[in-house]
């Protein structure tokens, strides 16, 4: 071979490398498959009774395991707000309790399961959150106060006194506490978008999985 055509031979080889790597390094980069619930666990992760916000037709569901005395299900309260705002009525939130705090945590599940028998779920929720560094302060917690926070909301005191004694109170306790078990949730909040467990765990995250599936329904 010459060296003429060797020359050419190398610049025609450099040219398709370099075409090469260009693609490579400005391809799309491949959609993961997010991992889903096994569907024996569906009903596991999602009760019929639990506590919705939001419209029950929405396509999307964020399923938050959810401690009323978690500071971190306080900080996220807003953010879970922000993103049903942001899609409509294309995401609904449901609730399972998940007592973590021990004997303050279920006092204020029952009085929420109380504030849902009156129909005021929402405002009660609201205050017991804001006021959540008053009743569940870890160094000395007060759930006494609980009831005059939601009452504050709302909340019939007389008729919640009976209300968060209630079997049906109590079952929905022990079901979720053994449903929590049963999922192997460690900590508060756990969040699973239309049965996709949320991981890495973040705000983006959050907001990310869910801008996906909405996308993936349609709306």
């Amino acid at each position: 071979m010459t060296r003429r055509p060797l020359i050419l031979s190398v610049l025609v080889l450099g040219l398709a490398l370099f075409a090469a790597a260009a693609w490579y390094a400005s391809r799309p980069a491949p959609v993961t498959a997010r991992a889903t619930i096994p569907s024996d666990q569906a009903e596991t992760l999602l009760r019929p009774y639990s506590p919705i916000l939001g419209p029950d037709e929405a396509p999307v569901t964020i399923v938050e395991f959810f401690d009323p005395a978690c500071e971190a299900c306080r900080a996220f309260y807003p953010v879970v707000k922000d993103i049903m705002a942001e899609h409509g009525d294309a995401v609904r939130v449901a609730i399972r309790y998940t007592p973590f705090h021990g004997a303050g945590s279920e006092e204020a599940i029952r009085v929420l399961e109380a504030a849902r028998m009156q129909g005021v779920f929402e405002p009660v929720l609201e205050a017991v959150l804001r006021e959540q560094p008053q009743w569940a302060s870890h160094g000395a917690p007060e759930p006494g106060l609980l009831l005059e926070i939601a009452a504050s909301a709302g909340l019939d005191i007389e008729a919640a006194q009976a209300q968060m004694k209630a079997p049906q109170t109590m079952a929905i306790l022990n079901q979720d506490r053994a449903d929590v078990e049963a999922m192997g949730v460690r900590q508060t909040p756990t969040f699973f978008v239309n049965g996709r467990p949320l991981d890495p765990f973040g705000e983006e995250e959050l907001r990310t999985l869910v801008a996906d599936e909405v996308a993936e329904s349609g709306r």
